[in-house]
């Protein structure tokens, strides 16, 4: 079967948030012996043929002669062991979706499942049945909520009979109480035809305008967010955390219209979101929230038996605790998607929840626990999976390189930079092979107070906390004492020996109070210095006095902060020879020492640079990947702080 047009409709659909969330949705199309349909767990926005699962109609149709036990789960796991009996290459992967069986009933060519905020405004109102009818009259089917898989099916079954038995022909539309929107033609031309009716209709009857715009997050989200970050945590790991704000999330947290968001519409919102959001209320008083947290969290837990996934906090905003800064994201978009199907049932008689029961029943359905595990990903088991790491100077040259090692192993990065071009390309290279783990581009100037407080901001907004300070940002500016000028003397100074103090003092903040509410947790503070740090470097004073002073630093930082779990050391690089500061053609150190008359005799760049190569015992320079294995040894190790590791390939030896 040709599968191209599928392929089409299905990522036309998938695109952006505005039909499908999380990889939900599902779209089919079938011949008269075959059906073929979205895998189970695959998303629509991406999809290729390998997302897709054929099945025999015959074999389906079959299922709906079946009987099955009245226990929902036994059923569930026998109709769904039927399912993958049906598939017409058993040995190929894929999963077939739970709601086979209705695509299979339904007698156009092409059928496509989803669930946009606008529809389901009418889905998930009081009165959407009867907005339905005034709507689409009889060109559409109303399916009253039950819960999916087979007992929807029937269902569907039993309501398509009878809207055959009355119109001579099936429905183009179905609209699914409380679950969302199939649309089936025989053409994707008809398709998008009809959906683009729909969407209309229901958006010409809003009585609102959606709030939207983007609010800032508090400035004393620093002093809460990394504390909540350990509350919620739990032996399985710590949480990723992460905030947003907008005039929507404002809306709901004003104490009238808390009710509005307090449970679940949709088998989605439980599936990312859990049951019910927590409430909490004195993000103005920081201290107070965190003292308060621990005691509504057990109430929580005792009423809903484990711990919220999103959290909503007047002055704030909405938090979400997952696993991964994947799965994270993906709970708050399901999550402002419900805040903007609520806010837009009001035009239809207002909100309508699903039951205690069908909460229940999908909190514990194995399906979307399946659905659950494929967003959140496997964890790989690397290095430093899930960790939150700053980087400093992280655009270009070494900071890049142990950006993208650090993100290789699974952390959660943020590459601080003020070379924003070459920042946001980083952020964008990450974020395309990322795993479950992400990047994120901060412009920040180490030299600047208030630019690591908001470096700060953003790095908890984003991710929740700080387990991992790499201190990398340095420049040099070689010269003999004839040629320094005071000024260039302060700048080297000032990035190389200040810059490394105020990151330290504007972010270890958050990891002593990740420290103060788990106890077992530990931090690390690295510094990049340089073999000049242990050495004096001949005509390059004003950087090897910084990196000197960057160890005295490093020592005294590590006695002060080890009460609090965070181990500060530094890494001593040797010469870093294919990176931007050595091989720079115009601004390298090859050209400023051949200018500087540094290596006797040396009429060239390459003979500067066989000299600085022939002074190293393992007869290279040093690398990224030397420096990396450094990193990822000092944050393993648990027993070693306040030292200064040479990866120099033996050309300074510590006696």
């Amino acid at each position: 079967m040709d599968l191209k047009e599928l392929i089409e409709i299905s990522r036309f659909y998938g695109r952006g948030n505005d039909f499908v969330i999380a990889g939900g949705g599902n779209t089919s199309v079938k011949d008269g012996q075959s059906l073929v349909i979205k895998s189970s767990g695959a998303a629509l926005r991406d999809i290729t043929e390998q997302g897709f699962v054929e099945l025999s109609r015959a074999a389906v149709r079959a299922i709906m002669t079946r009987a099955y036990s009245d226990d929902p789960f036994t059923r569930e796991s026998a109709i769904k062991a039927d399912l993958m009996a049906c598939r017409t290459s058993p040995d190929k992967a894929g999963r077939p979706s739970v709601e086979t069986s209705l695509h299979e009933m339904i007698g156009f060519r092409f059928v496509v499942h989803t669930h946009p905020g606008a529809v389901n405004a009418l889905t998930c109102a009081a009165r959407g049945e009867q907005a339905c009818r005034e709507l689409f009259g009889d060109a559409a089917l109303w399916v009253p909520y039950t819960d999916p898989g087979y007992r929807l099916a029937q269902l569907v079954e039993k309501s398509l009979a009878a809207y055959r038995a009355a119109h001579a022909g099936d429905p183009h539309l179905v609209f699914m109480q409380n679950h969302g929107l199939v649309v089936s033609a025989d053409t994707i031309a008809e398709i998008h035809s009809l959906t683009d009716d729909v969407m209309r209709k229901i958006t010409n009857r809003f009585t609102a305008s959606l709030p939207h715009e983007e609010r800032p997050v508090a400035e004393n989200v620093t002093r809460i967010v990394p504390g909540l970050r350990m509350l919620l945590s739990d032996d399985n790991g710590v949480k990723v955390l992460v905030v947003r704000n907008s005039s929507l999330i404002e809306h709901f947290l004003e104490p009238e219209n808390r009710k509005s968001v307090a449970l679940p519409f949709m088998p989605d919102n439980i599936v990312y979101c859990k049951s019910a959001p927590l409430f909490l209320d004195q993000a103005d008083d920081a201290e107070a929230l965190l003292q308060a947290f621990p005691q509504a969290l057990a109430a929580y837990r005792k009423k809903w038996g484990y711990a919220p996934k999103i959290l909503l906090v007047p002055g704030l905003g909405v938090v979400a605790a997952e696993d991964t800064k994947r799965s994270a994201d993906t709970c708050l978009d399901v999550f402002d998607d419900l805040m903007k199907v609520s806010f837009h049932a009001e035009s239809f008689g207002g909100p309508r929840f699903l039951s205690p029961e069908n909460i229940q029943f999908i909190d514990s359905w194995e399906v979307e626990n399946y659905r659950r595990s494929i967003n959140k990903g496997t964890a790989a088991h690397r290095r430093v999976e899930g960790r939150i790491g700053i980087v400093t100077g992280a655009a270009q040259g070494f900071g890049k390189g142990i950006a993208e090692g650090l993100f290789r192993e699974g952390a959660n990065i943020v590459i601080a930079d003020l070379n924003a071009e070459a920042g946001r390309a980083l952020e964008r290279d990450l974020n395309a092979v990322a795993g479950t783990n992400r990047a994120l581009f901060v412009s920040a100037d180490v030299t600047s107070p208030v630019s690591l407080e908001g470096l700060a901001r953003e790095c908890v907004k984003a991710f929740g906390g700080v387990d991992l300070l790499i201190s990398n940002a340095g420049v040099l500016k070689a010269g003999s004492l004839e040629e320094m000028t005071p000024e260039s003397f302060e700048f080297v100074t000032r990035v190389n020996y200040n810059g490394y103090f105020l990151c330290v003092k504007q972010l270890s903040p958050v990891m002593k109070l990740q420290r103060r509410f788990r106890p077992a947790w530990m931090a690390d503070i690295i510094q990049i210095n340089s073999k000049s740090g242990l050495e004096g470097s001949n005509k390059n004073f004003a950087y090897a006095g910084g990196k000197f002073g960057g160890i005295g630093l490093t020592q005294s930082f590590a006695l002060e902060l080890v009460e609090f779990g965070i181990k500060v050391n530094a890494i001593c690089p040797g010469n870093f020879f294919e990176g931007p500061l050595w091989a720079d053609p115009e601004k390298g150190l090859f050209v400023q020492y051949l200018h500087a008359g540094k290596v006797p005799g040396a009429k060239t760049v390459d003979e500067v640079r066989h000299f600085y190569e022939s002074k190293v015992p393992m007869g290279r320079g040093c690398r990224v990947e030397d420096v990396l294995k450094a990193i990822l040894y000092i944050v393993e190790q648990e027993y070693e702080t306040g030292q200064a590791v040479p990866v120099t390939g033996g050309q300074v030896m510590l006696a």
